[in-house]
């Protein structure tokens, strides 16, 4: 399931986070962006940490298919 709250957006399944994502005003030359722990080199925008978290989210649900 994927939170999203203000500037922090978490992933978990069961029991477990797999994912978070939080807003750095800091970040992309002081314009903001997302930094997703999936993706710690990039920057991102709202809609492209959502998009991370929720394919991070499918990976996971796949993994434990044989």
């Amino acid at each position: 399931m994927i939170e999203i709250i203000n500037e922090y957006m978490s992933l978990t399944l069961g029991a477990g986070a797999i994912a978070i994502a939080r807003f750095s005003q800091h970040a992309a030359d002081d314009n903001g962006a997302w930094i997703v722990s999936t993706h710690p080199a990039r920057l991102l925008s709202r809609n492209q940490a959502i998009t991370a978290l929720t394919l991070a989210e499918r990976l996971a649900a796949g993994a434990g298919r044989a």
